[in-house]
C-alpha cells in the first residue's frame, strides 16, 4: 500500500498517518522529517541537502526525489509508504511517478482531507497542549476539566500555546497550502488517483472513510465510476 496524504495544516494528516501505520503496516514518510534524518546521517547526500538549506536555497526535485527512492528501499517500507509533504508541483508528481516504476512500485491512492477553513482557523488558533505530558486541548472543543489543570497528568499551569498558531498566521499558512498544492490536484484526479475525504467528521469516521478507499479494489471501482 503506497499512497499520498494530502491535507491542509491542522487537517489531521499526522493522526490519520499514525493510525494508518498502525492498522496497515505503511509507513509514515514526512518529507520534513527525511530531510531531517538524512542531514544527521552524514552520508554524501546528507552533506550536500545540508549545504543547500543552510544557504537558504531549495533543495532540487532531483535530490529530493533520490532520498525518497532510498527511504523507501528500506525494510520497514516494503509493506507501503504514507508520503507527506510531497510532491507539491506536477513536475515533481511526474518524477515521483517515474522513480516509482523504476522500483517497480505503484501508488494506490492520493487521499486529500477536505476541512472548512474557517473551522480550520478556530481548531488551531485555539489549541494549546500541556509541556508536561503533551496532552492537547482546545478553547473551543477540548477544555480541560479544571482550569488551568492538566487532565492526564495533573499538573498546573503547565499549558503552552505555539507562538505561530494566531489565526493571521494560520490563514497565512492555509493561503501557501493551496498555492502549494492546487497544481497537483488535477493531475492525480485525471489518473484516477485522487480521493477525497471528510475531516471536519470525527477522527473514526475519517479513518473509516481513508479505510474504505484502502480496502482492495476500492480505488479501481472509484476510478470506474
Amino acid at each position: 500500500m503506497n499512497i499520498i496524504l494530502i491535507g491542509a495544516p491542522g487537517a489531521g494528516k499526522g493522526t490519520q498517518a499514525r493510525i494508518i501505520e498502525e492498522e496497515h503496516g505503511a509507513i509514515h514518510l514526512s518529507t520534513g522529517d527525511m530531510l531531517r534524518a538524512t542531514i544527521k546521517s552524514g552520508d554524501a547526500l546528507g552533506q550536500d541537502l545540508k549545504k543547500i538549506l543552510d544557504s537558504g536555497a531549495l533543495v532540487p526535485d532531483e535530490m529530493m526525489i533520490e532520498m525518497i527512492s532510498h527511504r523507501i528501499s528500506q525494510p520497514d517500507c516494503q509493506a507501503g509508504f504514507i508520503l507527506d509533504g510531497f510532491p507539491r508541483t506536477v513536475g515533481q508528481a511526474k518524477a515521483l511517478e517515474k522513480m516509482l516504476e523504476n522500483n517497480n512500485r505503484d501508488l494506490d491512492a492520493v487521499v486529500k482531507i477536505e476541512v472548512d477553513e474557517e473551522a480550520l482557523v478556530e481548531r488551531i488558533s485555539g489549541r494549546f497542549t500541556c509541556k508536561e505530558c503533551g496532552e492537547g486541548y482546545n478553547d473551543y472543543f477540548k477544555k480541560p476539566k479544571v482550569e488551568n489543570k492538566c487532565d492526564n497528568c495533573g499538573a498546573v499551569d503547565s499549558f503552552v500555546r505555539r507562538t505561530d498558531d494566531t489565526p493571521d498566521t494560520v490563514r497565512e499558512r492555509l493561503k501557501t497550502y493551496h498555492d502549494q498544492t492546487a497544481p497537483i490536484l488535477p493531475y492525480y484526479k485525471e489518473s484516477g488517483l485522487l480521493q477525497t475525504v471528510d475531516g471536519m467528521l470525527p477522527m473514526q469516521d475519517v479513518t473509516a472513510q481513508i479505510n474504505a478507499i484502502l480496502a482492495p479494489g476500492a480505488a479501481e471501482s472509484a476510478s470506474e465510476s
